[in-house]
């Protein structure tokens, strides 16, 4: 398994159980917004037929790199050409991508089209007011747009204890959250699209807020515990959304 962060793991074995539980034999699943392809290669080593797509060549390039798995593939590919190939699919995993998106809507009326009328989209995004997204994301994304030697002091700090501008998932150049989603506006986006949110499930609670994270991504254990404690919590705590979505027929 490549991804190392127990939330990352979690995350990908709800969607890893997810599938085994809706897909048929032989499905075929498309990774839409796959970076560098981990969580592909990982449905790949679960034994399942992947399509990975991007529309970073950078992402895209690494993911074929480092693919060893003959039933898993990596393409650089736009929403209108999804539409275009006429594929339908059983599955989509949408994992990390609305965030990114000025218009998320226009992203999933594709996915809609391109799935299976008994298909399963699985969807996984942060939580927009949870402890990550206010104590970390918005204030960075506020320095960031200031550009001052505050941001610059930041940047430099957070160079100094190996942080990175990237993430397990992508090397793509640009990472900023534009949207930031409560599970009633998750709610709200499925019912605009025509999906029906079916399950909704939790990530972890305050790992990856400064200062819990020094010590966190040192101590796994304390990773265990976070992504358990965030379970008993109510929605508004956790990290991120797992979710499970279908056609509204």
């Amino acid at each position: 398994m490549e991804f190392v962060r127990i939330a990352d793991i979690k995350r990908l074995r709800f969607i890893i159980d997810t599938l085994k539980a809706y897909l048929p034999e032989g499905a075929e699943v498309l990774d839409v917004g796959c970076g560098n392809g981990v969580i592909s290669r990982s449905l790949g080593e679960a034994g399942f037929n992947v399509r990975g797509v991007d529309i970073s060549e950078k992402a895209i390039e690494k993911a074929k790199l480092l693919n060893r798995f003959p039933h898993v593939r990596f393409e650089v590919v736009s929403a209108e050409q999804l539409v275009a190939d006429g594929r339908k699919y059983h599955a989509v995993i949408c994992s990390e991508v609305l965030e990114h998106l000025n218009e998320p809507s226009k992203l999933l009326h594709v996915l809609y089209q391109i799935l299976d009328e008994n298909g399963t989209l699985i969807v996984t995004v942060p939580n927009g007011k949870g402890p990550r997204e206010l104590f970390v994301t918005r204030p960075v994304i506020k320095m960031q747009k200031k550009n001052n030697w505050v941001w610059r002091s930041v940047k430099s700090v957070k160079k100094l204890f190996g942080y990175q501008g990237t993430t397990a998932q992508s090397d793509a150049d640009n990472l900023t959250h534009i949207q930031f989603f409560t599970k009633q506006s998750l709610l709200q986006l499925a019912d605009k699209n025509n999906f029906k949110i079916m399950k909704f499930g939790k990530t972890n609670f305050i790992e990856d807020v400064f200062p819990f994270s020094f010590l966190t991504k040192k101590i796994k254990i304390l990773q265990k515990w976070d992504c358990a404690i965030a379970e008993v919590l109510p929605y508004q705590f956790t990290g991120g959304f797992v979710t499970v979505w279908q056609k509204i027929k």
